[in-house]
């Protein structure tokens, strides 16, 4: 079964989306997850949208973790 990739919506010099790369590259290699970045400066709906939120990780239609990403928690999400 084919997962659907997560959404990673970020922007440029953003510390809190640096680090929520890590931790999705990390869970790349331990689960075999995939994820698209997208940067919210791409679209003036994505900056409304997510604006004071980044950096927001969507999967499934969903939006699942935002701001400071928890590891432990999206592995125990992603893995079901």
């Amino acid at each position: 079964m084919k997962r659907e990739e997560l959404l990673l919506y970020t922007r440029e010099k953003c510390s809190l989306c640096d680090k929520a790369k890590k931790i999705l590259d990390e869970l790349v290699d331990e689960i075999g997850i995939s994820y698209k970045e997208i940067d919210i400066y791409s679209d003036d709906d994505l900056l409304e949208r997510f604006g004071l939120m980044i950096p927001v990780l969507e999967w499934q239609g969903e939006i699942i973790q935002y701001g400071n990403l928890d590891k432990t928690s999206l592995h125990g999400i992603l893995k079901k």
